[in-house]
């Protein structure tokens, strides 16, 4: 499975709860609960999601990821498919994206989209 693949992205998202994905943006866009966690670029493949200021520091570093165009000073990063970053990472950081998103909604709509605390 590779996330960089717009089929393997848009099932990973739908295995989540609460998610959709809409085409915006020449992309792919993970939602949960009307709020972007994700996207997938239909021209370049490039993915991009948000992290914490911590990770955006390291992340930035490597090679294969830079500030994502539009979202840099939110916290987002631009992962391309020839990132240092393993697939299991690209994964985990997308994951931690849903959370982190997931985790701002409110406590009511949360439990209405079935996201548990």
């Amino acid at each position: 499975m590779s996330l960089f693949d717009r089929a393997d992205f848009v099932a990973f998202v739908e295995g989540l709860a609460g998610t959709s994905h809409v085409d915006q943006w020449d992309s792919c866009v993970a939602k949960v609960g009307e709020r972007v966690f994700g996207l997938l670029s239909d021209t370049d493949r490039h993915m991009a999601f948000k992290v914490s200021e911590e990770s955006f520091e390291i992340l930035t570093s490597l090679q294969g990821v830079s500030q994502a165009p539009y979202f840099a000073k939110r916290k987002w990063v631009s992962v391309s498919p020839d990132t240092e970053l393993t697939a299991a990472d690209v994964e985990e950081y997308l994951m931690r994206s849903y959370r982190t998103v997931s985790g701002s909604l409110t406590r009511k709509l949360r439990s209405e989209l079935g996201i548990e605390d």
